[in-house]
């Protein structure tokens, strides 16, 4: 209860100093902050400046990513206001935003879906499959996507960008290498890049090469093993000006991860081996944009693209003398064009089709290791299921100055097709219209209010129907009787900027209906695992406040506080919503001079006993709830010339702690350091 009003007490504090300073509110901005002043894209899928956009939406960029030493694109999320990571296994990292996670929260790269056909419910490692490092910045669009991106935005939606090409009057060549190390050999990683440019073309490629050793976990938890594993990731970008106002972008990146434990199953359920292996994702698109200088028509943008993603998985249970191979890759075509429009001043929006396609290959290999004898079985999945899906979609703004309107409409259809050599061939055509709405109101210079209704949609993909094995503690069965789940969510939000003070409040509702949940078939099991099946049978609703501000005290001193609230209530059955987070914050103070930067900052999270029967059941949430914590971190950074380094020392108490619902504990006291070299 202490740290709960203490972080409220500090995260209100830069908004009572921001109603209490006057000479700030008659001080007109002329350059805005880092925070507001960014254009942002994924809230409208084209450019709006951050403050004047009636969403609740952030930044995360690569120099916060690298000054904090945050080890993957997940725990990239963690400095994130909003979003917190749980990670079943250290190769892992799911994002929940607004108490939701995994098919529920949608994953984009470049505008290009990472979310596919069997992305599952609930925690999952598919952001984990992005290389950090190939990344420039991050958008959090909290409450929003459907409308814009489709199916799996109900909780929000995380787009990723790569790093952004840029032609130059004269050739260029630069080049880059990156080490870190981390104490008790947690990590030792390599980064190399080069890139080139000329008034014609910009060329930009990376290597990555990671070693994660296991964790080392504070106060008592010590080594948690086998939790480490290795990654090997290359990236090559490339843009060619066919003419001034025409551009072509290539971009493919390779990432591979082997031998990556799933901890808690090893620790908690009796298994001898349980990892994957191999862990990979591959994507190539192109990129043709054309720029037009009259007309309603701005510009016209065609992307194609291929997404290949492989889980392996081997299991054996202890004394058993049998090991199980699973095999599942999904492979993802996809196409659209879309046009943004502008009318003036007033009038600014973009419309456009996307086709997306997977197909889907699984397969089981039980192998003897006595005798040898390889055994074919039916794999997690219908092999050969494919999921198609068709839309068009349009988002448009009008800015009357003082008055913002947003709305926009997607209308989606699918045909998925799944055949199961026990339960027979089934064909579903489902399908959503979704809209939303925005209006926001310029209160002065230096803040807005804003209120937004947005209506979601998830599509049951080919992971809801037809799974057939074990997932987490249970065994699922498949069921090709489902319907879409929906959603009604519904915001008010106000945005603060000034030199001095950057603040945004939000207060939310979220509706779900529909929901696909699992059933417990009672008193039957398989591998003395628990059956479960999927079904359309929960309503739910999800509520909470969210509050992010920054102070800047002088040109050297930063002073950063959020705070994130969420209550979800399962109406059909009375009880808690899975997996809810507990209370969480953040507080920084941060001193930058000159070629020098350090804070100090303070990560907690309160006990989450709030536990619905899913939760009660989980062997990864401790009896009672997962208990509140308080971590406290120093980072700093030094840049000479062309050399950074950077020192973090974390979780200086050497606190025991653990993110709800994760199946590893977080690290221990540990030294992290970063060199860089960029010319």
């Amino acid at each position: 209860m202490r740290n709960t009003l203490l972080i409220c007490l500090l995260c209100f504090l830069p908004a009572y100093l921001a109603g209490s300073n006057s000479d700030t509110l008659q001080v007109q901005d002329t350059v805005l902050s880092r925070t507001f002043s960014e254009i942002v894209i994924t809230a409208n899928r084209f450019g709006s400046v951050g403050i004047n956009t009636p969403e609740a939406i952030k930044v995360t960029d690569e120099l916060s990513v690298r000054e904090n030493q945050l080890r993957t694109a997940p725990e990239a999320l963690n400095i994130s206001p909003g979003v917190f990571v749980q990670k079943t296994n250290h190769g892992g990292g799911s994002p929940f935003i607004r108490g939701l996670t995994g098919n529920q929260t949608l994953l984009i790269i470049d505008g290009v879906r990472l979310s596919n056909s069997t992305t599952r419910y609930g925690p999952n490692q598919y952001f984990n499959t992005i290389d950090v490092f190939s990344i420039e910045k991050m958008e959090v669009l909290r409450g929003s996507g459907s409308v814009q991106y489709g199916s799996d935005a109900i909780g929000g939606t995380i787009q990723a960008f790569s790093h952004q090409l840029r032609t130059t009057d004269d050739p260029k060549w630069g080049s880059s290498i990156l080490t870190r190390f981390a104490t008790h050999g947690m990590e030792q990683s390599l980064r190399a890049g080069i890139n080139y440019s000329n008034r014609k073309m910009a060329l930009k490629s990376g290597i990555t090469l990671r070693n994660f050793g296991d964790i080392i976990g504070g106060d008592t938890t010590g080594l948690q093993s086998p939790t480490g594993y290795g990654e090997f990731d290359y990236d090559l970008k490339g843009m060619v000006m066919l003419s001034p106002e025409t551009s072509l972008i290539l971009n493919y990146q390779n990432v591979s991860q082997k031998n990556v434990p799933v901890y808690n199953k090893i620790a908690l359920e009796n298994y001898t081996i349980n990892h994957m292996d191999q862990q990979k994702r591959k994507l190539a698109y192109l990129k043709l944009n054309h720029e037009m200088n009259n007309g309603i028509v701005k510009s016209v943008t065609a992307t194609a693209s291929y997404q290949g993603t492989r889980e392996g998985r081997e299991m054996q249970k202890t004394g058993s003398e049998m090991i199980r191979i699973e095999d599942d890759k999904v492979q993802s075509i996809g196409f659209s064009v879309e046009s943004v429009l502008k009318t003036r001043e007033i009038w600014s929006g973009m419309m456009g089709f996307e086709v997306y396609k997977d197909l889907v290959n699984s397969s089981r290999t039980d192998e003897n290791l006595n005798t040898g004898g390889l055994t074919e079985k039916r794999g997690l999945y219908p092999d050969g299921s494919v999921m198609t899906s068709l839309a068009g979609f349009t988002v448009n703004t009008i800015d009357l100055g003082s008055w913002i309107f947003t709305a926009g409409t997607r209308l989606n259809t699918y045909v998925i097709k799944v055949d199961d050599d026990n339960l027979g061939a089934t064909k579903l055509t489902p399908s959503a219209f979704v809209g939303n709405l925005a209006i926001l109101r310029k209160l002065d210079e230096t803040s807005n209010l804003f209120v937004s209704l947005n209506s979601g949609f998830r599509a049951p993909n080919i992971d809801d129907l037809g799974t057939l094995g074990i997932v987490d503690f249970r065994y699922e069965t498949p069921n090709f009787d489902l319907k879409p789940e929906s959603s009604f969510q519904y915001q008010l939000g106000y945005k603060y900027n000034t030199r001095k003070i950057r603040g945004e409040i939000y207060i939310y509702r979220n509706q779900l209906y529909n929901l696909i949940v699992r059933k417990r078939v009672e008193d039957q099991y398989i591998d003395e695992y628990p059956v479960y099946q999927k079904e359309n049978s929960d309503r739910s609703y999800i509520q909470g406040f969210e509050t992010s501000w920054d102070y800047d005290l002088t040109d050297s001193w930063t002073f950063h506080a959020d705070l994130t609230y969420t209550y979800g209530q399962n109406i059909t059955h009375n009880e808690p919503v899975r997996r809810i987070p507990p209370m969480f914050g953040r507080v920084s103070a941060e001193f930058n001079q000159k070629n020098w930067l350090m804070n100090i900052e303070w990560v907690a999270a309160a006990k989450q006993e709030r536990l619905a029967q899913g939760d009660k059941d989980d062997n990864r949430i401790p009896e009672g709830g997962t208990p509140g914590w308080n971590v406290f971190n120093i980072n700093s950074s030094y840049n000479w010339k062309f050399i950074t380094i950077d020192l973090s020392l974390r979780n200086i108490l050497n606190t025991d702690y653990r993110y709800h619902g994760s199946g590893v504990n977080g690290y221990g006291r540990s030294l992290f350091l970063t060199a860089g070299i960029d010319i």
